[in-house]
């Protein structure tokens, strides 16, 4: 997927005019100033934290949040998808490096929490996201993630970057996160 988060349109829409149609975001306010006007057949997904006062604008415009990582934000997506009526594909994001400053389940919490939003929410997540710590090698976050995707039978796998996503397809991803390698570094935001 294209990550146009902080990018200006100049940079996007000519990735956009190339074809892409999987493109990510990190705000919910930032994706819909930005795709208020969104081209068909394009898929939206919501890559970034997601607080609960915002899931109704999340659910009306992605088509898939790759963030669920808290029970009560798992509780608030499943009564607005129920309200709205609307299916939004999930993605269970997983701490791999438990991570203190990142969001996410911690590893041994997984499967607890799948089976919570399985069984009690009715939500059915199509997959598990990581995102591994910078002074670690990725691998390893990989293949954990598989691991715990496999065990809970989930096939879809949202890992890697531009830097390192070659060996997150090594180890089965099925999507990876690619910004500053199609449009460069982000804009610094004041």
């Amino acid at each position: 997927m294209a990550v146009s988060k902080q990018q200006d349109w100049s940079a996007i829409a000519p990735v956009l005019d190339d074809g892409q149609k999987i493109f990510a975001e990190n705000r919910v306010q930032e994706a819909q100033t930005r795709w208020a006007e969104r081209p068909q057949g394009l898929e939206l997904r919501l890559i970034g934290p997601l607080q609960t006062n915002k899931v109704a604008d999340a659910v009306a415009l992605f088509d898939v949040i790759e963030t669920l990582d808290r029970p009560k934000l798992a509780k608030a997506l499943a009564d607005e998808i129920q309200r709205l009526g609307k299916s939004v594909r999930l993605y269970v994001q997983i701490n791999t490096g438990e991570e203190p400053q990142k969001a996410g389940i911690a590893p041994k919490d997984a499967d607890a929490f799948i089976a919570h939003c399985r069984k009690a929410l009715n939500l059915e997540p199509e997959g598990l996201m990581c995102i591994p710590p910078q002074d670690q090698p990725p691998a390893l976050h990989f293949a954990l993630l598989a691991k715990i995707a496999a065990r809970n039978g989930l096939a879809k796998l949202s890992m890697g970057m531009s830097a390192d996503f070659e060996i997150a397809i090594a180890h089965g991803a099925t999507s990876v996160r690619v910004g500053s390698a199609l449009f460069g570094e982000r804009l610094v935001r004041p």
